[in-house]
Protein backbone atom coordinates (compact mmCIF):
# COMPACT_ATOMS: atom_id res chain seq x y z
CA UNK A 1 0.00 0.00 0.00
CA UNK A 2 1.23 3.15 -0.86
CA UNK A 3 2.32 5.74 1.59
CA UNK A 4 -0.20 8.98 -0.37
CA UNK A 5 0.94 11.34 2.47
CA UNK A 6 4.48 11.14 1.27
CA UNK A 7 4.12 12.82 -2.40
CA UNK A 8 7.78 12.70 -3.56
CA UNK A 9 8.23 8.83 -2.29
CA UNK A 10 4.62 8.00 -3.88
CA UNK A 11 5.93 9.36 -7.42
CA UNK A 12 8.68 8.04 -7.22
CA UNK A 13 7.82 4.11 -6.88
CA UNK A 14 4.74 5.36 -9.41
CA UNK A 15 7.26 6.47 -11.95
CA UNK A 16 9.79 3.11 -10.81
CA UNK A 17 6.96 0.93 -11.35
CA UNK A 18 6.03 2.75 -14.66
CA UNK A 19 9.30 2.54 -16.27
CA UNK A 20 9.27 -1.46 -15.57
CA UNK A 21 5.94 -1.35 -17.46
CA UNK A 22 6.78 0.39 -20.11
CA UNK A 23 9.56 -2.09 -20.89
CA UNK A 24 7.63 -5.09 -21.09
CA UNK A 25 4.91 -3.04 -22.85
CA UNK A 26 7.28 -2.18 -25.70
CA UNK A 27 7.36 -5.85 -26.89
CA UNK A 28 3.86 -7.02 -26.06
CA UNK A 29 1.75 -9.27 -28.24
CA UNK A 30 -1.07 -6.77 -30.15
CA UNK A 31 -3.69 -9.47 -29.41
CA UNK A 32 -3.19 -8.47 -25.71
CA UNK A 33 -3.12 -4.83 -26.04
CA UNK A 34 -6.39 -5.72 -28.05
CA UNK A 35 -7.58 -7.84 -25.40
CA UNK A 36 -7.25 -5.53 -22.50
CA UNK A 37 -8.77 -2.59 -23.97
CA UNK A 38 -11.79 -4.71 -24.98
CA UNK A 39 -12.14 -6.50 -21.56
CA UNK A 40 -11.68 -2.59 -19.99
CA UNK A 41 -14.55 -1.60 -22.47
CA UNK A 42 -16.55 -4.09 -21.31
CA UNK A 43 -15.86 -3.77 -17.60
CA UNK A 44 -16.85 0.23 -18.01
CA UNK A 45 -20.29 -1.21 -19.53
CA UNK A 46 -20.52 -3.37 -16.88
CA UNK A 47 -19.96 -0.83 -13.86
CA UNK A 48 -21.65 1.93 -15.36
CA UNK A 49 -24.34 2.51 -12.53
CA UNK A 50 -21.26 3.32 -10.03
CA UNK A 51 -19.13 4.98 -12.64
CA UNK A 52 -22.23 7.46 -13.02
CA UNK A 53 -22.10 7.35 -9.05
CA UNK A 54 -18.77 8.21 -8.49
CA UNK A 55 -19.50 11.58 -11.07
CA UNK A 56 -22.06 13.02 -9.12
CA UNK A 57 -19.99 13.40 -5.81
CA UNK A 58 -17.88 15.37 -8.69
CA UNK A 59 -20.27 17.56 -9.70
CA UNK A 60 -21.57 18.16 -6.31
CA UNK A 61 -17.74 19.19 -5.38
CA UNK A 62 -17.10 20.76 -8.82
CA UNK A 63 -20.60 23.15 -8.29
CA UNK A 64 -19.10 23.85 -4.39
CA UNK A 65 -16.20 24.73 -6.34
CA UNK A 66 -17.69 27.34 -8.44
CA UNK A 67 -17.06 25.81 -11.92
CA UNK A 68 -18.80 27.62 -14.55
CA UNK A 69 -21.30 25.72 -16.76
CA UNK A 70 -19.05 24.60 -19.56
CA UNK A 71 -16.80 23.10 -17.11
CA UNK A 72 -19.77 21.45 -15.08
CA UNK A 73 -20.44 19.97 -18.54
CA UNK A 74 -17.29 18.45 -19.71
CA UNK A 75 -16.91 17.14 -15.98
CA UNK A 76 -20.54 15.74 -16.19
CA UNK A 77 -20.84 11.69 -17.13
CA UNK A 78 -24.22 10.00 -18.39
CA UNK A 79 -24.78 6.82 -19.57
CA UNK A 80 -24.91 8.35 -23.50
CA UNK A 81 -21.29 9.05 -22.23
CA UNK A 82 -20.33 6.22 -20.71
CA UNK A 83 -21.11 5.04 -23.76
CA UNK A 84 -18.79 6.86 -25.84
CA UNK A 85 -16.02 6.20 -23.16
CA UNK A 86 -16.68 2.55 -24.31
CA UNK A 87 -16.81 2.77 -28.10
CA UNK A 88 -13.36 5.01 -28.14
CA UNK A 89 -11.57 1.62 -26.17
CA UNK A 90 -13.23 -0.30 -28.70
CA UNK A 91 -12.11 1.36 -31.63
CA UNK A 92 -8.68 1.79 -30.46
CA UNK A 93 -8.79 -1.54 -29.46
CA UNK A 94 -9.45 -2.26 -33.25
CA UNK A 95 -6.57 0.05 -34.38
CA UNK A 96 -3.63 -1.14 -36.41
CA UNK A 97 -1.14 -1.63 -33.56
CA UNK A 98 1.60 0.82 -34.37
CA UNK A 99 4.56 -0.87 -32.61
CA UNK A 100 6.76 -1.90 -35.33
CA UNK A 101 5.15 -0.55 -38.19
CA UNK A 102 8.07 -0.25 -40.86
CA UNK A 103 7.35 3.46 -42.08
CA UNK A 104 10.20 3.04 -44.73
CA UNK A 105 13.21 1.03 -45.73
CA UNK A 106 15.63 1.16 -48.29
CA UNK A 107 19.17 -0.68 -49.38
CA UNK A 108 22.30 0.70 -49.47
CA UNK A 109 25.66 0.27 -51.64
CA UNK A 110 27.47 -1.13 -49.09
CA UNK A 111 24.88 -4.06 -48.45
CA UNK A 112 22.96 -2.92 -45.90
CA UNK A 113 19.04 -3.21 -45.50
CA UNK A 114 18.28 -0.64 -43.30
CA UNK A 115 14.87 -0.50 -41.69
CA UNK A 116 13.23 2.36 -39.93
CA UNK A 117 10.57 1.00 -37.02
CA UNK A 118 7.65 2.82 -34.94
CA UNK A 119 8.81 2.20 -30.85
CA UNK A 120 6.98 3.45 -28.04
CA UNK A 121 8.04 6.42 -26.29
CA UNK A 122 8.69 4.69 -22.96
CA UNK A 123 6.35 6.72 -19.81
CA UNK A 124 3.70 9.00 -20.36
CA UNK A 125 2.71 11.19 -18.21
CA UNK A 126 -0.95 12.66 -18.80
CA UNK A 127 -1.80 15.74 -16.08
CA UNK A 128 -5.44 17.07 -16.86
CA UNK A 129 -8.54 18.90 -15.47
CA UNK A 130 -12.24 18.13 -15.34
CA UNK A 131 -13.06 15.39 -18.62
CA UNK A 132 -12.86 12.10 -17.26
CA UNK A 133 -13.05 10.70 -20.45
CA UNK A 134 -9.72 11.29 -20.67
CA UNK A 135 -8.62 8.46 -18.10
CA UNK A 136 -10.10 5.96 -20.85
CA UNK A 137 -9.07 7.71 -23.42
CA UNK A 138 -5.07 8.21 -22.23
CA UNK A 139 -4.74 5.12 -21.03
CA UNK A 140 -6.23 3.48 -24.14
CA UNK A 141 -3.80 5.01 -26.54
CA UNK A 142 -0.85 4.84 -24.42
CA UNK A 143 -1.46 0.91 -23.81
CA UNK A 144 -1.83 0.41 -27.37
CA UNK A 145 1.26 2.41 -28.37
CA UNK A 146 3.22 0.12 -26.30
CA UNK A 147 3.55 3.27 -23.38
CA UNK A 148 2.75 2.73 -19.66
CA UNK A 149 1.09 6.17 -18.50
CA UNK A 150 1.06 8.04 -15.20
CA UNK A 151 -2.53 9.74 -15.07
CA UNK A 152 -2.85 12.52 -13.14
CA UNK A 153 -6.58 13.57 -13.48
CA UNK A 154 -8.35 16.83 -12.25
CA UNK A 155 -9.33 17.28 -7.92
CA UNK A 156 -12.69 18.10 -9.42
CA UNK A 157 -12.97 14.69 -11.39
CA UNK A 158 -11.32 12.48 -9.26
CA UNK A 159 -13.79 9.65 -8.41
CA UNK A 160 -15.14 9.20 -11.93
CA UNK A 161 -11.22 9.03 -13.11
CA UNK A 162 -10.97 6.39 -9.85
CA UNK A 163 -13.66 4.38 -10.81
CA UNK A 164 -12.71 4.16 -14.71
CA UNK A 165 -9.18 3.60 -13.94
CA UNK A 166 -10.57 0.62 -11.51
CA UNK A 167 -12.22 -0.56 -15.22
CA UNK A 168 -8.52 -0.04 -17.29
CA UNK A 169 -7.02 -2.56 -14.24
CA UNK A 170 -9.07 -4.89 -14.91
CA UNK A 171 -8.54 -5.42 -18.96
CA UNK A 172 -4.64 -5.06 -17.83
CA UNK A 173 -5.49 -8.14 -15.72
CA UNK A 174 -7.39 -10.17 -17.74
CA UNK A 175 -4.57 -9.75 -20.88
CA UNK A 176 -1.59 -10.41 -18.41
CA UNK A 177 -0.28 -7.49 -18.83
CA UNK A 178 1.28 -5.17 -16.20
CA UNK A 179 -0.98 -3.29 -13.98
CA UNK A 180 1.36 -0.75 -13.46
CA UNK A 181 0.86 0.23 -17.32
CA UNK A 182 -1.96 2.48 -16.30
CA UNK A 183 -1.95 3.78 -12.76
CA UNK A 184 -3.66 6.73 -11.97
CA UNK A 185 -1.99 9.47 -8.85
CA UNK A 186 -3.81 8.63 -5.83
CA UNK A 187 -4.08 12.03 -4.69
CA UNK A 188 -5.32 15.67 -4.96
CA UNK A 189 -2.43 16.79 -3.80
CA UNK A 190 -1.05 19.12 -6.34
CA UNK A 191 2.95 18.43 -4.94
CA UNK A 192 2.02 15.33 -7.26
CA UNK A 193 2.17 17.64 -10.41
CA UNK A 194 5.18 19.48 -9.53
CA UNK A 195 7.21 16.41 -8.94
CA UNK A 196 5.94 14.63 -11.96
CA UNK A 197 7.21 17.46 -14.07
CA UNK A 198 10.51 16.91 -12.65
CA UNK A 199 11.03 12.97 -13.06
CA UNK A 200 13.49 12.64 -15.72
CA UNK A 201 14.49 9.52 -14.94
CA UNK A 202 11.10 7.54 -15.22
CA UNK A 203 9.27 10.05 -17.60
CA UNK A 204 9.74 10.51 -21.05
CA UNK A 205 7.07 12.75 -22.41
CA UNK A 206 4.06 15.00 -20.69
CA UNK A 207 0.51 15.60 -21.68
CA UNK A 208 -1.12 18.30 -20.27
CA UNK A 209 -4.88 18.70 -20.93
CA UNK A 210 -6.69 21.45 -19.71
CA UNK A 211 -7.51 25.44 -19.70
CA UNK A 212 -4.77 27.67 -20.30
CA UNK A 213 -3.45 28.20 -16.29
CA UNK A 214 -2.58 24.50 -16.24
CA UNK A 215 -1.21 24.05 -19.21
CA UNK A 216 1.16 27.27 -18.87
CA UNK A 217 2.34 26.22 -15.50
CA UNK A 218 3.34 23.02 -17.41
CA UNK A 219 5.51 24.45 -19.92
CA UNK A 220 6.58 26.60 -17.19
CA UNK A 221 8.00 24.05 -14.85
CA UNK A 222 8.56 20.66 -16.28
CA UNK A 223 12.02 19.70 -16.94
CA UNK A 224 10.27 16.61 -18.90
CA UNK A 225 9.63 17.25 -22.53
CA UNK A 226 6.18 18.58 -23.29
CA UNK A 227 3.10 17.79 -26.11
CA UNK A 228 0.74 20.52 -25.60
CA UNK A 229 -1.47 23.62 -26.92
CA UNK A 230 -2.18 26.26 -24.42
CA UNK A 231 -5.48 27.49 -25.84
CA UNK A 232 -8.09 26.99 -28.67
CA UNK A 233 -8.56 30.32 -30.19
CA UNK A 234 -10.34 29.20 -33.00
CA UNK A 235 -11.34 31.14 -35.89
CA UNK A 236 -13.77 31.33 -39.12
CA UNK A 237 -13.29 33.07 -42.03
CA UNK A 238 -16.59 33.71 -43.86
CA UNK A 239 -14.87 34.59 -47.13
CA UNK A 240 -16.22 36.76 -50.17
CA UNK A 241 -17.41 33.43 -51.91
CA UNK A 242 -19.09 31.45 -49.34
CA UNK A 243 -22.29 29.37 -49.39
CA UNK A 244 -25.08 30.98 -47.14
CA UNK A 245 -26.13 27.56 -45.60
CA UNK A 246 -22.71 26.74 -45.17
CA UNK A 247 -21.82 29.26 -43.39
CA UNK A 248 -25.07 29.18 -40.90
CA UNK A 249 -24.82 25.81 -40.45
CA UNK A 250 -21.29 25.46 -39.79
CA UNK A 251 -20.57 28.45 -38.03
CA UNK A 252 -23.52 27.59 -35.37
CA UNK A 253 -22.25 24.25 -34.96
CA UNK A 254 -18.99 25.10 -34.31
CA UNK A 255 -19.95 27.84 -31.69
CA UNK A 256 -22.58 26.28 -30.05
CA UNK A 257 -22.73 22.47 -29.75
CA UNK A 258 -20.13 22.40 -27.33
CA UNK A 259 -19.10 25.20 -26.17
CA UNK A 260 -16.66 24.20 -23.77
CA UNK A 261 -14.48 22.10 -25.82
CA UNK A 262 -11.10 23.46 -27.59
CA UNK A 263 -12.23 23.36 -31.17
CA UNK A 264 -15.33 25.16 -30.19
CA UNK A 265 -15.09 28.39 -32.75
CA UNK A 266 -14.19 31.81 -30.80
CA UNK A 267 -13.89 34.40 -33.46
CA UNK A 268 -15.54 34.95 -36.57
CA UNK A 269 -13.99 36.59 -39.35
CA UNK A 270 -16.60 38.14 -41.96
CA UNK A 271 -15.60 39.49 -45.40
CA UNK A 272 -16.69 43.26 -45.94
CA UNK A 273 -18.90 42.53 -48.80
CA UNK A 274 -21.00 40.04 -46.25
CA UNK A 275 -21.98 42.72 -43.73
CA UNK A 276 -25.79 42.96 -44.52
CA UNK A 277 -26.47 39.76 -45.89
CA UNK A 278 -24.94 36.23 -44.70
CA UNK A 279 -22.75 38.18 -41.84
CA UNK A 280 -25.77 39.56 -40.48
CA UNK A 281 -27.79 36.24 -40.87
CA UNK A 282 -24.93 34.39 -38.98
CA UNK A 283 -24.86 36.55 -36.19
CA UNK A 284 -28.78 37.16 -35.72
CA UNK A 285 -28.96 33.11 -35.73
CA UNK A 286 -25.82 33.16 -32.99
CA UNK A 287 -27.64 36.17 -31.00
CA UNK A 288 -31.05 34.21 -31.10
CA UNK A 289 -29.14 30.88 -29.77
CA UNK A 290 -27.94 32.70 -26.63
CA UNK A 291 -24.51 33.86 -27.91
CA UNK A 292 -23.14 36.87 -26.52
CA UNK A 293 -21.58 38.37 -29.90
CA UNK A 294 -18.24 40.57 -29.14
CA UNK A 295 -18.76 43.02 -32.21
CA UNK A 296 -16.08 45.87 -33.62
CA UNK A 297 -17.29 49.03 -34.84
CA UNK A 298 -18.80 47.85 -37.81
CA UNK A 299 -20.80 45.47 -36.61
CA UNK A 300 -21.96 47.19 -33.85
CA UNK A 301 -25.10 48.41 -36.08
CA UNK A 302 -26.56 44.77 -35.71
CA UNK A 303 -29.11 44.73 -32.83
CA UNK A 304 -28.07 43.00 -30.28
CA UNK A 305 -24.48 43.05 -30.40
CA UNK A 306 -21.95 44.46 -27.80
CA UNK A 307 -18.83 46.28 -28.56
CA UNK A 308 -15.49 44.58 -28.32
CA UNK A 309 -12.97 45.62 -26.85
CA UNK A 310 -9.21 44.97 -26.79
CA UNK A 311 -9.07 41.43 -24.74
CA UNK A 312 -11.90 39.86 -26.99
CA UNK A 313 -8.73 39.41 -30.06
CA UNK A 314 -7.10 35.78 -29.15
CA UNK A 315 -9.61 35.18 -26.09
CA UNK A 316 -10.76 31.40 -25.38
CA UNK A 317 -14.13 32.18 -24.32
CA UNK A 318 -15.30 28.01 -24.07
CA UNK A 319 -18.75 29.54 -23.26
CA UNK A 320 -21.47 31.21 -25.48
CA UNK A 321 -19.54 34.24 -26.38
CA UNK A 322 -17.58 34.90 -29.90
CA UNK A 323 -15.64 37.65 -31.32
CA UNK A 324 -16.67 39.17 -34.57
CA UNK A 325 -14.75 41.52 -36.91
CA UNK A 326 -14.89 42.23 -40.45
CA UNK A 327 -11.92 42.10 -42.68
CA UNK A 328 -11.15 43.71 -46.10
CA UNK A 329 -10.34 39.79 -47.81
CA UNK A 330 -8.59 36.37 -47.01
CA UNK A 331 -5.18 38.16 -46.26
CA UNK A 332 -6.70 40.52 -43.97
CA UNK A 333 -8.44 37.17 -42.42
CA UNK A 334 -4.68 35.94 -42.45
CA UNK A 335 -3.12 38.47 -41.16
CA UNK A 336 -5.74 38.22 -37.76
CA UNK A 337 -4.78 34.55 -37.44
CA UNK A 338 -1.53 34.81 -37.36
CA UNK A 339 -2.08 38.23 -34.79
CA UNK A 340 -4.50 36.30 -32.33
CA UNK A 341 -4.11 32.44 -33.29
CA UNK A 342 -3.02 30.22 -31.04
CA UNK A 343 -2.01 27.76 -34.30
CA UNK A 344 -5.32 24.99 -32.94
CA UNK A 345 -7.73 25.02 -35.58
CA UNK A 346 -8.49 27.39 -37.95
CA UNK A 347 -11.41 27.30 -40.66
CA UNK A 348 -12.35 29.26 -44.11
CA UNK A 349 -16.40 28.81 -45.11
CA UNK A 350 -15.58 29.79 -49.40
CA UNK A 351 -16.87 28.13 -52.53
CA UNK A 352 -13.53 29.59 -54.60
CA UNK A 353 -10.95 27.27 -54.81
CA UNK A 354 -7.78 29.71 -54.95
CA UNK A 355 -8.36 31.36 -51.69
CA UNK A 356 -8.91 28.23 -49.77
CA UNK A 357 -5.73 26.79 -51.48
CA UNK A 358 -4.30 30.35 -50.44
CA UNK A 359 -5.30 30.39 -46.68
CA UNK A 360 -4.27 26.41 -46.58
CA UNK A 361 -0.90 27.55 -47.87
CA UNK A 362 -0.22 31.18 -45.77
CA UNK A 363 -1.54 30.05 -42.27
CA UNK A 364 0.01 27.25 -40.01
CA UNK A 365 -2.12 26.09 -37.64
CA UNK A 366 -2.22 22.06 -36.80
CA UNK A 367 -5.76 21.81 -38.14
CA UNK A 368 -6.75 23.73 -40.98
CA UNK A 369 -10.16 23.25 -42.31
CA UNK A 370 -12.75 24.29 -44.86
CA UNK A 371 -16.71 24.49 -45.49
CA UNK A 372 -16.38 22.48 -41.78
CA UNK A 373 -17.26 22.82 -37.58
CA UNK A 374 -14.40 23.06 -36.06
CA UNK A 375 -15.89 20.68 -33.28
CA UNK A 376 -14.54 18.08 -35.67
CA UNK A 377 -11.02 18.67 -34.25
CA UNK A 378 -10.91 16.06 -32.31
CA UNK A 379 -8.99 12.40 -32.81
CA UNK A 380 -12.06 10.62 -32.62
CA UNK A 381 -12.82 11.92 -35.53
CA UNK A 382 -9.86 12.10 -37.33
CA UNK A 383 -10.41 8.31 -37.31
CA UNK A 384 -7.99 7.61 -34.12
CA UNK A 385 -10.15 6.41 -31.97
CA UNK A 386 -9.36 9.18 -29.25
CA UNK A 387 -6.63 11.49 -28.71
CA UNK A 388 -4.47 12.11 -25.83
CA UNK A 389 -4.83 15.92 -27.14
CA UNK A 390 -4.08 18.50 -29.83
CA UNK A 391 -0.69 19.33 -30.16
CA UNK A 392 -0.02 22.77 -31.26
CA UNK A 393 3.88 22.93 -31.37
CA UNK A 394 6.00 21.75 -34.38
CA UNK A 395 8.37 19.22 -32.87
CA UNK A 396 7.63 15.51 -33.11
CA UNK A 397 3.33 15.49 -32.56
CA UNK A 398 1.27 18.12 -34.38
CA UNK A 399 -2.67 17.97 -34.09
CA UNK A 400 -4.59 15.02 -32.63
CA UNK A 401 -2.29 13.00 -30.95
CA UNK A 402 -3.43 9.29 -30.82
CA UNK A 403 -1.50 5.88 -30.76
CA UNK A 404 0.94 6.59 -33.47
CA UNK A 405 1.64 9.91 -32.90
CA UNK A 406 2.73 8.44 -29.26
CA UNK A 407 5.78 6.85 -30.55
CA UNK A 408 8.91 7.31 -31.89
CA UNK A 409 11.61 5.38 -34.32
CA UNK A 410 14.35 3.02 -34.49
CA UNK A 411 16.54 1.87 -37.13
CA UNK A 412 17.24 -1.75 -37.68
CA UNK A 413 20.18 -2.32 -39.59
CA UNK A 414 20.78 -5.89 -41.11
CA UNK A 415 24.42 -7.08 -42.94
CA UNK A 416 25.69 -9.90 -43.85
CA UNK A 417 29.20 -9.64 -42.11
CA UNK A 418 29.40 -6.43 -43.51
CA UNK A 419 32.33 -4.21 -42.90
CA UNK A 420 33.53 -0.57 -43.38
CA UNK A 421 36.86 0.18 -45.90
Amino acid sequence: MKDIADIPNLMAEIGTSAKAASAELAFAPATAKTRALNAAADAVWAKRAGIIAANVKDMAYGRDKGLSAAMLDRLMLDEARIQGIVDGLRAVAAQDDPVGEVLTEWDMPSGLHIRRVRTPLGVVGVIYESRPNVTADAGALCLKSGNAVILRGGSESFHSSGAIHACLVEGLKAAGLPEAAIQLVPTRDRAAVQELLTMVDTVDVIVPRGGKGLVGLVQREARVPVFAHLEGIVHIYLDAAADPQKALDVVMNAKTRRTGICGAAECLLIHESLVDTIGQGVLRALIDAGVRVHANETLQGIEGTLAATADDWGKEYLDLDIAARVVRDVDDAIAHIRQYGSHHTDCIITEDDPTAERFFERLDSAILMRNASTQFADGGEFGMGAEIGIATGKMHARGPVGAAQLTSFKYLVDGNGTVRP
